[in-house]
């Protein structure tokens, strides 16, 4: 099984620079992407033998979430429980019999840091979420989750200390997901990788030279440790500021169907 999750960064502006072509060439099972900044009926993507399911942003331009499978789920719900109204359109969760995909955009605490309080409520559901679904059936969490964990997550560490995305309180948040039954698969391959990046600034040069911040995940409830095959961040891919990431799995090794 194969899964995919990129942060587009405005979906129609990625069309236009070749993300289809990255869609087929994958060809992922799930293909989970994040900032997909429109809303319902600005565009149709013809994606034959694939589900699509998509949480919009209330407001024009901004946020947004969608999931594209080749698997039909139990249930799609959108938030962190159903019913509830997500403006921001930055949860997907997809239920099958034998596990859960949760897509995710989470909020960014802004540069001068207004939102990190919010930020932080967030991560506290989030959290409680995961360890629920987490207690029913494994749990595959992935996307834009706006923090580089480490300091071997981000190129020039000591100058962005504190800084938006990076703040101890941010990266702590991380640290309990981590602690309590969940792995960062990335690290699970490549545990003291220091070049291995996500986003890049629009600079110029700043990507050609690898000044980068990882903070783009595909995380796992600790369930489907065995199942763990191979991951691969495609940082030559562009389109977007974000680059994709992807995983495989071999679910037999736990007996697990989709």
């Amino acid at each position: 099984m194969k899964l995919a999750t990129w942060n587009v960064n405005g979906i129609r502006a990625c069309v236009r620079k070749g993300f289809l072509d990255f869609f087929h060439e994958i060809d992922a099972d799930f293909f989970a992407v994040q900032e997909t900044k429109l809303q319902a009926g600005q565009i149709e993507l013809d994606l034959e033998g694939y589900y699509q399911y998509w949480n919009y942003a209330e407001r024009k331009g901004y946020s947004g979430t969608a999931i594209f499978t080749k698997h039909e789920p139990l249930h799609v719900s959108y938030g962190f429980q159903d019913g509830e109204i997500e403006p921001e359109g930055r949860i997907i969760t997809l239920e099958y019999p034998a596990f859960y995909l949760v897509n995710v955009y989470t909020p960014n605490s802004k540069r001068d840091l207004t939102r990190l309080e919010e930020r932080l409520e967030w991560e506290n559901k989030m959290f409680h979420y995961l360890q629920e679904l987490d207690t029913k059936k494994p749990v595959i969490y992935c996307g834009d989750l706006n923090v580089a964990h480490q300091e071997i997550d981000v190129r020039n560490d000591k100058t962005n200390h504190g800084n938006s995305g990076f703040t101890r309180e941010e990266r702590d948040k991380m640290t309990r997901i981590l602690n309590n039954g969940f792995i960062d698969t990335l690290r699970f391959f490549y545990p003291d990788r220091d070049d291995i990046f996500t986003w890049w600034s629009y600079m110029k040069t700043i990507r050609e030279r690898n000044i980068g911040w990882r903070i783009d995940y595909i995380i796992v409830s600790s369930a489907l440790e065995k199942c763990l095959e191979s991951m691969e961040v495609h940082g030559d891919i562009l389109g977007s500021d974000h680059c994709p990431v992807s995983l495989e799995l071999d679910l037999s090794k736990q007996e697990i169907n989709i």
